[in-house]
């Protein structure tokens, strides 16, 4: 199993980035998909989660209102559309798979525990 993030960059407080992840090697329909991130020397948090479904979807406060999480299983890609972006948004994000129906709550996808696979990340700045 694969999974590959793209999209990061660096840009302006306010500005606007989309992450994409794309899975191979295992069923992307099968799979409820998270986006996390780490910032430098701070623990690794997450962002937001869907459901093998695509019917749930679930934020961290500090993205709620900004960032919205969405998948095409056509194509096995989830995507993060990350608006507003502040310069506490700086970090690494990887996305992560875990076999869909494991969760059903904020509390479970919201653990990295529970995810079975994981993409390298890729790194979002945002310069004030």
């Amino acid at each position: 199993v694969q999974l590959q993030a793209f999209g990061g960059g660096l840009v302006q407080a306010g500005d606007s980035l989309r992450l994409s992840c794309v899975v191979s090697g295992r069923s992307f329909t099968d799979s409820a998909m998270g986006w996390f991130r780490q910032a430098r020397g701070k623990e690794r948090e997450f962002v937001s989660a869907i459901s093998y479904l695509g019917v749930s979807t679930f934020y961290a406060d500090s993205v709620k209102g900004r960032f919205t999480i969405s998948r095409d299983n056509a194509k096995n890609t989830v995507y993060l559309q990350m608006n507003s972006l502040k310069p506490e948004d700086t970090a690494r994000y990887s996305c992560a798979a875990l076999r869909g129906g494991r969760c059903a709550t904020y509390g479970c996808y919201s653990s990295f525990r529970v995810y079975d696979h994981w993409g390298q990340g890729t790194l979002v700045t945002v310069s004030s």
